[in-house]
C-alpha cells in the first residue's frame, strides 16, 4: 500500500499538471510494439509501455464448437501475472487480478467483434479453430491494462493459422493464412487520482487511484467496451471526460501497430 504522504504529494502534483516522473496528466511513457517474439506460437507480440513489459501469444487448435454458436469459433484469453514482474504477485492459480485483467482485454476484442468468428468455422457443428491467448507479464510498473491489450492485439496481427489437412494439425509448418481480423480495437485505461484525470499510470498513480475506466474502442472511434475498477463511483461527466480522452489516447496507441 502506498503511504498517505506520497499519496497526497502525487495528488498536489497533479493539480499543476506534474506527474513525479516529469509527465504530463495526459501523456503516455514511450511504447515500443515487437512483432513474431516467439518461435512457437502461432502469433506473438511484445509491449513496452515505459518500464511495464508483456509478451502475447497465440495458439489456434481445432476444437468442437459450443452448442449455442455450432457455426462459429471460439476465442480464449489467459493472463498470468509473474511474481518477477511485481513482488506483490504471486505464484499458482491465478488470481482475481489476472482474471480481471483477462475479462477486460477478452470484452474488447469479443465485443467489437474484431475476429469474425464464423471465419473459424471448418464444419459446423463439429470443428472450429480455437484461438487461444496467453498474456504474459514480464514487468510490472503500472498500467498492465493497456500493454496488455495493446500486446493481445498485436499477436493477433502476427498470428497465421497452421496447416491443417481435415484430420490433423501440423504446428511445424505454418500456412500463409492470417487470422480474420475485421477490427483493431484499442484499449485505453483513464484514472480518477484524487479529483484529476489521467492515463498510463505508474505503480504508486495505481495504488492512489479513487476510480478507473477501461474503454475500448474501434478505429472510426465505435465503443465497443468499458470496464469500472476502483471503490469510488464516478459522475456522468466524469465518465464523458474519461471516454473523449480515452477514444483521444487510442489513436496514439494504434499508430504503434503495422
Amino acid at each position: 500500500m502506498i503511504n498517505e504522504d506520497l499519496k497526497q504529494h502525487i495528488i498536489t502534483s497533479l493539480r499543476e499538471n506534474t506527474r513525479i516522473d516529469g509527465r504530463r496528466r495526459e501523456d503516455f511513457r514511450e511504447i515500443v510494439v515487437e512483432y513474431g517474439i516467439s518461435g512457437s506460437a502461432e502469433g506473438s507480440a511484445r509491449v513496452r509501455i515505459g518500464g511495464t513489459e508483456v509478451l502475447a501469444g497465440v495458439k489456434i487448435s481445432v476444437e468442437k464448437p459450443y452448442p449455442d454458436t455450432p457455426d462459429q469459433g471460439n476465442l480464449m484469453v489467459n493472463a498470468e501475472l509473474l511474481p518477477l514482474s511485481n513482488p506483490n504477485f504471486e505464484p499458482g492459480p491465478p488470481g482475481i487480478d489476472s482474471i480481471e485483467l483477462a475479462r477486460v482485454v477478452d470484452r474488447g476484442i469479443r465485443e467489437s467483434k474484431a475476429i469474425d468468428s464464423k471465419k473459424l468455422c471448418i464444419e459446423s457443428g463439429e470443428k472450429v479453430w480455437m484461438v487461444s491467448i496467453d498474456i504474459c507479464s514480464i514487468n510490472d510498473e503500472g498500467n498492465l491494462f493497456d500493454a496488455s491489450a495493446l500486446a493481445t492485439i498485436a499477436a493477433i496481427q502476427d498470428a497465421v493459422f497452421p496447416e491443417y489437412d481435415g484430420t490433423s494439425v501440423d504446428y511445424k509448418h505454418l500456412s500463409d493464412k492470417k487470422l480474420p481480423l475485421d477490427k483493431i480495437p484499442i484499449s485505453i485505461t483513464v484514472l480518477k487520482v484524487g479529483d484529476q484525470i489521467i492515463v498510463d499510470p505508474t505503480k504508486e498513480e495505481e495504488e492512489s487511484i479513487s476510480a478507473r475506466l477501461t474503454v475500448a474502442s474501434t478505429e472510426n472511434g465505435e465503443l465497443c467496451a468499458m470496464q469500472k475498477g476502483g471503490d469510488m463511483p464516478l459522475t456522468t461527466e466524469e465518465i464523458q471526460t474519461m471516454v473523449e480522452l480515452a477514444l483521444d489516447k487510442a489513436k496514439e496507441l494504434r499508430s504503434k501497430l503495422k
